[in-house]
């Protein structure tokens, strides 16, 4: 008989967790403190609903150096208010100017909403300078398109920003008193979401998967006197937004809060902040692109349709991967996919504003098909 073996061999030893880094927070101590500044503006202001309040926030912090606010019809749309109407027109019995005008059928046109006490007075009730106004801004796109609160109601998602900008990333806060009162009535909501860890009665943990929004730092996370600011990849991303024309600026936020394509800020400012190399095409991707004419000819007026109507849902145009994909045409390579849509803006279907990303929409021959279209509907009606 065999001898058994006197022990088990021993099990391979366990791999250990992965050590997940957490985001570095958007906002130093100062910005914390200017976001609540600007919270506590808006619930000063004789409003009548979640609606009219958080579109006040968006509007006052765009404002808040110029005493101007720039938005569009596809801002107001994003923000996806029960009735946004109603909101707009509020906005009269404040003084506010010219904001009728974002309930046109114009989506892309700025609309500067003139907010008369934030114009040019030496006691600003915000007064922020070019930076502090473009870090609280970012920090306000971020957390209404955070994940856990981007499909929450309109009075959720103006709590979880007063909640964010009052709440110690790592400790309980305390429910800010001048918290409205449709969003204490929803912060069950940011609860089940997953918003919040723990709320008991005005005691409120902020979950580990935002504590990056906190506008209060731990002790351990706030430099020293006389030391400088860690350089973080989001800090540098909002101060290259702070040093991006208005226009462009509108077009990233377009992008970073779209809750259609839910993408990430790496995914954002890695595409807006890369050096624009000039691509090298060799002959095998001239090849692969011969085959795939074949295989789908005449595409140019299907892809310009599509970008049309990406723009109009989301308020930007699609990547060139986007584009690709929801076109049909199957596996690519990223020199393919480049290659195709060059040769759609060469031929006029496509246009873009190279080398901004998400900039695709319909190009001139696009435009000249639907003229003629419509002047044939003409003539023969």
């Amino acid at each position: 008989m065999q001898n058994m073996p006197t022990s088990l061999p021993s099990s391979p030893p366990a791999q250990a967790a992965p050590v997940v880094k957490p985001k570095p927070f958007l906002l130093t101590p100062s910005q914390g403190e200017a976001a609540r500044t600007l919270l506590a503006y808006v619930g000063s202001l004789p409003l009548p609903d979640a609606d009219a309040q958080l579109l006040a926030v968006v509007v006052a912090i765009r404002a808040a150096r110029t005493g101007i606010g720039n938005l569009t019809g596809q801002d107001l749309r994003s923000l996806r208010l029960a009735d946004p109407e109603a909101a707009v027109t509020s906005f009269a019995a404040l003084g506010w100017q010219r904001q009728e005008t974002l309930l046109g059928d114009d989506l892309v046109t700025p609309v500067g909403i003139v907010v008369p006490d934030l114009a040019g007075r030496p006691d600003a009730r915000l007064p922020f300078g070019k930076v502090m106004r473009s870090r609280v801004s970012g920090w306000t796109v971020r957390t209404l398109a955070a994940k856990p609160v981007k499909k929450t109601s309109t009075a959720a998602r103006l709590a979880a920003l007063f909640l964010a900008a009052h709440g110690p990333a790592d400790a309980y806060g305390t429910l800010p008193a001048h918290l409205p009162d449709d969003c204490r009535t929803a912060l069950p909501e940011l609860l089940a979401k997953g918003f919040l860890k723990e709320l008991d009665g005005d005691r409120y943990l902020l979950s580990e998967a935002v504590r990056h929004l906190a506008g209060v730092r731990p002790p351990s996370d706030i430099p020293a006197a006389g030391r400088k600011e860690p350089e973080a990849d989001e800090l540098s991303w909002e101060g290259w937004k702070g040093r991006a024309s208005v226009a462009l600026r509108r077009h990233v936020e377009a992008v970073e809060s779209c809750t259609d394509c839910s993408l990430s800020t790496a995914r954002v400012s890695e595409a807006f902040m890369r050096t624009a190399v000039p691509a090298q095409f060799e002959e095998k991707v001239r090849a692969a692109h011969r085959v795939w004419e074949a295989k789908f000819p005449a595409q140019g007026p299907a892809a310009a349709e599509f970008a049309a109507a990406f723009r109009a849902a989301h308020g930007h145009g699609p990547s060139v991967k986007q584009l690709c994909k929801a076109m049909g045409w199957g596996k690519m390579s990223r020199e393919l996919r480049m290659y195709v849509v060059r040769g759609l803006i060469a031929d006029g279907w496509l246009t873009n504003t190279d080398p901004v990303p998400w900039t695709l929409r319909p190009g001139r021959a696009a435009r000249a098909g639907t003229s003629a279209a419509t002047a044939t509907s003409v003539r023969t009606s």
